[in-house]
């Protein structure tokens, strides 16, 4: 079978690291690269050896034949760009945060649905193999029922000068930014989400947007979720998720990753970390099969409409200061190896 071809759309630091997944990869090929900043674009075209371009509209004027897109360009931009690209059957992998609003994210995914053209977000923690590991030793009922679930991404990064913290680009701070993240692997693990409570910590950078946040969560079957966010401190721990059930605890490591039972002595070991270009390389594999029809999307667009709502529900609930319920499809496909119903189905699901 041939290649499946991709063009990305942003060359900035989140397309270098996509970029490097598609180093001799056996089903995906980047073919072309698109920036306004023509410098960047050719310098990362350069690297493959593949087509520039300044827009969207000079790649389709060209004719090059395009299966499929990386969106790695600032979420403010993210639903114009996308409903253009399925518009022309041209698949979309979005990078995260999908978008700012439910109804933006939703008119996306029914676009695409529509357009009989695959929509997936980017999540490259669901692509770490510790974590889909964690999530079969979980499944196996290992550490028996789930009970909490914890999870931090804190690091010292200056902001300041980054679009990331500029809310009419980004749509928020680190809540959006590095939250999404943990809310979809807190819906990989636990299901849907009920609840939500943010809460907003010291702004050290003197930002516009939230540097450091607490969330705290309950999902549907009763599980509770605590997640630590922040730019601006690092708590240095070893374990960004922790599990802790009834018979045991699983801790998912940058380094390592292991579980340990209740009466047992010592810890075992079932993983050797975060490795950021396998979890990239697998996510454009995963993607590249689903186009091809010969894999399940891991991310399908009700995941990607569910992240947009829990996120929707955590800035309702910092403004509010009090837990937020969050508004979801009825029908989640988080756990359903099924492809997507039709744009009816989709419309009846969402208007309830």
């Amino acid at each position: 079978m041939k290649h499946v071809t991709f063009a990305l759309i942003g060359a900035g630091g989140i397309a270098q690291s996509y970029a490097s997944a598609f180093e001799n990869h056996l089903d995906a090929e980047l073919t072309a690269v698109v920036d306004v900043r023509t410098e960047a674009a050719s310098a990362l075209a350069g690297r493959f050896g593949c087509e520039e371009f300044a827009s969207p509209e000079a790649l389709f004027a060209s004719g090059l034949p395009i299966d499929a897109v990386i969106l790695c360009t600032p979420p403010d931009t993210h639903e114009a760009i996308t409903l253009k690209l399925v518009r022309r059957g041209i698949h979309v992998l979005c990078e995260k945060p999908f978008t700012f609003t439910s109804e933006s994210a939703r008119a996306m995914a029914a676009a695409a649905d529509h357009a009989g053209v695959l929509l997936t977000m980017g999540s490259k923690f669901r692509y770490v193999e510790d974590v889909t590991r964690a999530k079969e030793l979980v499944a196996a009922g290992i550490i028996g029922d789930v009970v909490l679930f914890e999870n931090a991404f804190t690091a010292r990064v200056d902001m300041t000068k980054r679009w990331n913290s500029n809310p009419a680009i980004s749509g928020g701070g680190v809540l959006i930014d590095n939250g999404t993240h943990s809310v979809d692997i807190m819906r990989y693990f636990l299901g849907p989400l009920a609840e939500i409570h943010a809460v907003e910590g010291k702004n050290l950078q003197g930002l516009m947007v939230e540097d450091t946040a607490r969330l705290f969560v309950k999902s549907r079957s009763g599980i509770m979720g605590s997640v630590d966010l922040s730019w601006s401190i690092n708590k240095e721990l070893d374990w960004y998720v922790n599990i802790f059930g009834s018979l045991g605890t699983i801790q998912i490591g940058w380094r390592q990753s292991r579980y340990k039972l209740g009466s047992a002595k010592d810890w075992v070991v079932f993983g050797q970390g975060y490795d950021k270009v396998q979890a990239f390389r697998d996510q454009v594999t995963n993607f590249a099969g689903a186009i091809r029809g010969t894999e399940i999307l891991r991310i399908n667009a009700y995941d990607a409409v569910a992240s947009v709502e829990v996120m929707e529900a955590a800035y309702a609930s910092l403004r509010a200061s009090a837990w937020t319920g969050i508004e979801t499809t009825r029908m989640n496909l988080s756990h359903t190896p099924l492809s997507l119903p039709t744009l009816d189905a989709l419309r009846d699901n969402w208007n309830g």
